[in-house]
């Protein structure tokens, strides 16, 4: 309210008698919006944030920002509040009769709710996993914090190439009886020896080059044979051959499925931090330039860690960042000025 100006707090106190819905709508003020609505504390969180949006709509307002709503003196858990907004706007980003409110914030400053958001975020993602993209109400979301996901060409599933070294046995016997038999508890012996087993996760769509030179260095260096079935949802990975070599191929497949998901987890949280704060470094022509997103991450975990020091690669050079004094230096001692900028909840 101090931010907003004296205006907007007469505005309040004009209107507090005449509250309909749960809210009242004030002039923006000294704040970067048209228009300011001002909800009445609740320990619901669900219910209030519908009726906003449905106003926002109604309005013809092309975009709106929330707060973490509760999550002061309301005392509301963040998980609560970050499962009952979503669930608001999930509901309403399904109505067809949606036509102006192009988009929805939630302007989260304090880092440490960030993780019960994405949580909250993963969780539909899963419950969702069904649908297509372009139907998919986790999409408009995405499309937000994300930016939306390049068309892929057509899947394909793959075998990947292998020479076998084919093994001729010529049996000689006193009876084509015992040919037979002889040839019998060689098969059976063989077939004992084989075993399949196939993977199957969302995470295989997004192998690429690396990740299929490693499978076929394990196919070419094990009794194994690899087919990756990208047409099925979710996608596959079958592995036949040696069971002992199976079970092991199938452990670095595994290995390389955490390490992807891994990285996706860490470049979404790297896109929200950067929706809330921006690191910058000042560029050669004196303006300051963004650091890439998962570098943004590094440091203002640092900061919040309160750690003195952070070590960071700037144009492929090594720098030592001193978070106290936003200055980092390189090897040969030159210095570049650092800049931590929140982002205004209302651009």
């Amino acid at each position: 309210m101090d931010a907003a100006g004296s205006q907007v707090a007469k505005e309040c106190a004009q209107y507090a008698g005449q509250c309909q819905n749960g809210f009242i709508t004030t002039q923006g003020g000294n704040l970067l919006c048209s228009k300011i609505i001002h909800l009445i504390a609740d320990n619901q969180v669900k219910t209030p944030v519908s009726k906003v949006l449905h106003e926002c709509e109604q309005r013809m307002y092309k975009s709106v920002a929330f707060p973490a709503i509760g999550t002061g003196q309301a005392g509301l858990t963040s998980a609560k509040v970050a499962d009952e907004m979503l669930d608001a706007i999930v509901e309403f980003a399904r109505q067809k009769s949606v036509q102006h409110l192009q988009t929805i914030k939630i302007v989260i400053f304090q880092t440490n709710m960030l993780r019960d958001f994405y949580e909250s975020m993963k969780k539909r993602e899963d419950s969702d996993s069904s649908k297509t993209e372009s139907d998919s109400w986790l999409s408009m979301i995405k499309s937000f914090f994300w930016g939306k996901k390049q068309s892929s060409e057509k899947k394909k599933s793959v075998i990947l190439e292998k020479k076998v070294n084919l093994v001729t046995f010529q049996i000689c016997g006193e009876s084509q009886e015992k040919v037979d038999a002889a040839e019998s508890w060689i098969k059976d012996l063989i077939l004992k020896e084989q075993f399949e087993n196939t993977i199957s996760d969302e995470a295989i769509e997004n192998f690429d080059e690396t990740q299929f030179a490693i499978l076929e260095d394990l196919q070419r260096r094990k009794q194994v044979t690899i087919e990756i079935l990208n047409k099925l949802s979710p996608p596959q990975i079958k592995i036949s051959g040696i069971s002992r070599d199976v079970c092991f191929v199938s452990q670095k497949v595994q290995e390389m499925i955490k390490k992807i998901k891994s990285t996706e987890e860490e470049q979404s949280k790297a896109e929200l931090l950067f929706n809330l704060v921006e690191w910058r470094y000042l560029g050669s022509n004196d303006s300051f330039v963004p650091f890439d997103k998962l570098t943004n991450m590094q440091l203002e975990h640092a900061k919040m860690a309160k750690k003195p020091y952070l070590n960071v690669r700037i144009k492929n050079k090594n720098y030592k960042v001193d978070l106290n004094t936003l200055r980092a230096t390189d090897d040969q001692g030159k210095i570049k000025i650092l800049q931590r900028v929140k982002k205004d909840e209302g651009k």
